[in-house]
C-alpha cells in the first residue's frame, strides 16, 4: 500500500481510528448508529512538519459533513480537503479531495471518492461497495470485502461512535479497512485516557496508538499516536508520528456545528 506526503498523510490518518470489522458477525459494530457528530459540522487542522526538532506549519485538511440523498437514501457526504499554504507549494503542493457516502441507518459506506493532486503525482479513483455482495467496485475491477468493511474516510466518523469506556490500556481493537485494491486487517492499541495540549487548547482526552504498514512515509509498527476528545463527539485533537525524514503533527485549528457541548475542552488557547 503506497502512504501518502505528509500533508496528504492526514487524510489518511483514519486507518488509525478505532472500529471493530472482521466478519461483522454479532459483535454489533455493523449496525452501529451514530451519536458523535451532525450534518453540517465543520473540522480543520493544520499540519506541521519538522526536520531536525523545528516545526513549521506545511498546510491544513478540513472535513465537512452533510446529509443528502443518494439512490433515493438518506446518506452523510463527509469531505475531507487537503493543501499546502501557497509558500509550500514550491516544495511539494498537494491539493486532495476525499469523499464518502454513508447509510445513515447502518452507517456503511455506499461510495468512496479519492482525487489526488500531489506534485506530479495525480489519482482519481471512485469506489462502491455493494453490501449485498460485499464487493467493492472501482476504476481497476470488483474486490470481495468483509461485510462490514471501510474506506479511509467513513472510518473516521465511524469510529467516532466507539464505545471507548469497553476496553482497558493495551487493548486491541481490530478492524478491517478497504484501500487501493485491497483488504486490510489491522488495529490500533488503546493506551488509555490523559489530558493533552495543542494548538487549539487544553483537552482531557482518549489515546492509543495504530498499527501501520510499511511505506514510502511511515515506518511500520505502532508509532503513531492519536488523541480524541474525551466526550460525546470525539473529535480528532492531535496526531503525531515520525515519517521517513522528520515528523509530522496534526492539530485541530477549529471546529464548528459540533453535535454536543465540547465539554473535554479544560482550557482555550
Amino acid at each position: 500500500m503506497k502512504l501518502y506526503r505528509p500533508l496528504a498523510f492526514f487524510l489518511l490518518v483514519v486507518i488509525s481510528f478505532p472500529l471493530r470489522a472482521g466478519n461483522g458477525s454479532g459483535d454489533g459494530f455493523c449496525d452501529i448508529r451514530n451519536t458523535a457528530y451532525q450534518a453540517s459540522e465543520i473540522l480543520t487542522y493544520k499540519v506541521f512538519y519538522t526536520v531536525i526538532g523545528a516545526y513549521f506549519g506545511a498546510g491544513e485538511a478540513t472535513f465537512r459533513s452533510n446529509i443528502e440523498n443518494l439512490n433515493n437514501k438518506p446518506v452523510y457526504h463527509i469531505t475531507g480537503e487537503g493543501k499546502t499554504y501557497s509558500f509550500y507549494d514550491g516544495v511539494f503542493k498537494v491539493r486532495d479531495k476525499y469523499e464518502t457516502y454513508i447509510d445513515t441507518a447502518t452507517f456503511q459506506p455506499y461510495r468512496f471518492i479519492r482525487n489526488v493532486n500531489e506534485g506530479s503525482y495525480k489519482k482519481y479513483e471512485t469506489v462502491t461497495f455493494n453490501k449485498t455482495t460485499n464487493t467493492a467496485i472501482t476504476n481497476d475491477g470488483v474486490f470481495k470485502t468483509p461485510e462490514c468493511v471501510q474506506d479511509v474516510l467513513s472510518a473516521i466518523y465511524y469510529a467516532r461512535n466507539i464505545d471507548f469506556s469497553k476496553y482497558k490500556p493495551n487493548d486491541k481493537i481490530t478492524f478491517s479497512l478497504f484501500l487501493d485494491k485491497e483488504v486490510f486487517e489491522m488495529y490500533i492499541r488503546y493506551l488509555g485516557k490523559e489530558t493533552v495540549k495543542t494548538k487549539y487548547g487544553k483537552f482531557r482526552a482518549i489515546k492509543f496508538k495504530p498499527l501501520l504498514i510499511k511505506g514510502t512515509i511511515f515506518e511500520g509498527g505502532e508509532k503513531m499516536t492519536v488523541w480524541v476528545s474525551d466526550d460525546k463527539n470525539h473529535v480528532p485533537l492531535r496526531v503525531e508520528s515520525p515519517i521517513s525524514v522528520g515528523s509530522v503533527k496534526v492539530d485541530l485549528i477549529s471546529q464548528r456545528n459540533l453535535r454536543h457541548d465540547f465539554t473535554s475542552l479544560i482550557e482555550l488557547r
